[in-house]
């Protein structure tokens, strides 16, 4: 899932959140959970249930910081790798692993 700046709030088994993913698949779900925790913060994950038998495993994923925005905390670098390096959007997509803070640049 993107950025975006919505801020969306919930409860993961009757604690309140703030949500950073919801319908993550398991890998996506340890990756966010991994980052999120190195940075401090409590994570709640939540299996969601399936409509089907055949349907994928998905997850919601929050954290217990009622403030917490992850767009807001990527871009003004407040989240870091296990490495010490600022995550940049593309890094916390998954799209590059690089953490290059220049992230208006094009990587190819």
């Amino acid at each position: 899932m993107a950025l975006a700046g919505k801020h969306q709030f919930g409860d993961i088994n009757g604690t309140r959140v703030t949500f950073v993913e919801k319908g993550a698949t398991a890998e996506r779900m340890e990756f966010l959970k991994d980052l999120l925790e190195h940075n401090g913060f409590e994570v709640l994950v939540a299996e969601k249930k399936k409509k089907n038998e055949d349907d994928p495993t998905l997850y919601d994923v929050g954290v217990t910081d009622m403030v917490f925005n992850p767009t807001i905390w990527v871009y003004e670098r407040k989240l870091f790798t296990k490495d010490g390096k600022a995550v940049t959007h593309q890094y916390w997509d998954q799209t590059h692993t690089h953490t290059k803070p220049q992230y208006w640049e094009k990587h190819k």
